[in-house]
C-alpha cells in the first residue's frame, strides 16, 4: 500500500513539472512574435520617410531658366548683340584712382528681348581685338535678375575701371575700347574708348555688376 502510495505521488509529480514546462515554451513562443514585430515596422519606417522628402523636394529649375534655343521661360529671347547698340556714360565719377561708368546696352530689334546676368568685358586694341590682360571680373552688389527690354530700351551694368598706374608692375599697352559680350553669348559688340590697359593678366583693372533696367 505505501508503494503504491509513492508511485502515485511520483506520476503526479512528472506530470505537474511537464505542465510547467510547457506552459514556459508557449510564453517564450508568445513573446517572441510579439518582439519581431515591432523590429519589422521600425525598419520599414526609414524607406516610407525618404521617399516622401524626395518627392516633395522643389525643383532646381527656375521659371526665369533660359532654353538651349535661348529662349526664356517666358517665351522671350535673350538679347544678342546683333540686335543691341553699346554706349557708355562716364558721369559716374571715381575715387581711389577709379572711374565708375555705365555700360549701356539698348535693344535696337523690333521685339522685346531679356538681359539677364553679367556681360563679358575686356580691353581690347580694336572690335574683333584679343583681350588685354584679365577680363573683368564680376561684382555680385547687384542681384541677377531678368531685364526685359522693349525695342528701344536700354539695361545697364556698372563697369568700374582701375587707372592702370596704380600698379607698379603693371606692363601698359594702349586699349581702344571696350569689347562687351552680351550674357550668354558669343558675339559682341565695341565701345570705342582709349584707356591704358595692363597686359600682366595677373592684374584686374575691371570689374562689372549684373545687368539693371536703364
Amino acid at each position: 500500500m505505501t508503494n503504491m502510495r509513492v508511485k502515485n505521488g511520483l506520476l503526479l509529480t512528472m506530470a505537474a513539472a511537464s505542465v510547467f514546462l510547457l506552459s514556459g515554451c508557449f510564453q517564450a513562443q508568445a513573446q517572441g512574435q510579439s518582439t519581431g514585430t515591432p523590429s519589422g515596422s521600425a525598419s520599414a519606417s526609414p524607406s516610407v520617410s525618404s521617399s516622401v522628402s524626395a518627392s516633395s523636394a522643389p525643383s532646381a529649375s527656375g521659371s526665369s531658366t533660359p532654353s538651349s534655343t535661348g529662349t526664356m521661360a517666358s517665351g522671350v529671347g535673350l538679347c544678342k548683340a546683333a540686335s543691341l547698340t553699346p554706349s557708355v556714360d562716364s558721369t559716374g565719377g571715381g575715387a581711389a584712382g577709379s572711374v565708375y561708368m555705365k555700360l549701356i546696352l539698348t535693344n535696337s530689334g523690333t521685339e522685346s528681348c531679356v538681359l539677364k546676368g553679367f556681360p563679358g568685358v575686356s580691353l581690347t586694341a580694336g572690335p574683333t581685338g584679343d583681350p588685354i590682360g584679365a577680363a573683368a571680373a564680376r561684382d555680385d552688389a547687384q542681384p541677377v535678375t531678368d531685364v526685359v527690354l522693349a525695342p528701344g530700351k536700354a539695361g545697364f551694368a556698372q563697369l568700374r575701371y582701375t587707372q592702370a598706374g596704380n600698379y607698379p608692375d603693371c606692363t601698359q599697352v594702349a586699349a581702344a575700347g571696350f569689347r562687351v559680350y552680351p550674357p550668354e553669348d558669343t558675339a559682341s559688340v565695341f565701345i570705342p574708348l582709349q584707356h591704358q590697359a595692363c597686359s600682366n593678366a595677373a592684374i584686374n583693372l575691371l570689374s562689372v555688376q549684373a545687368f539693371q533696367a536703364g
